[in-house]
């Protein structure tokens, strides 16, 4: 991990993101950022985190950093999620 990084997971937090894991219908992408979370969170370096997942030093990095300033919601979130739109904002259209 790089300097400066740290995780901190909280026990609520962390139960979402074990669960997540465990869920055989969370989609592999929720699956694979929670893996990074909570690797780094146990205090698993960089490169071993990559060799576990899969992924490169830079996806490692990105869900390290989202986690840290985003929580829990933004793992599990679509990572270009759309604006929600009412129909009442157009005028009932």
């Amino acid at each position: 991990m790089r300097e400066g990084i740290t995780v901190q997971v909280s026990d609520a937090d962390r139960a979402g993101l074990v669960a997540m894991v465990a869920d055989r219908n969370s989609p592999q992408k929720h699956v694979c950022r929670a893996q990074i979370v909570l690797l780094t969170a146990d205090g698993v370096g960089t490169s071993a985190i990559m060799r576990r997942t899969g992924k490169s030093m830079v996806t490692v990095w990105r869900w390290q950093e989202r986690f840290t300033t985003e929580g829990i919601a933004r793992t599990a979130a679509p990572q270009d999620a759309p604006v929600a739109h009412s129909a009442a904002a157009d005028g009932g259209a």
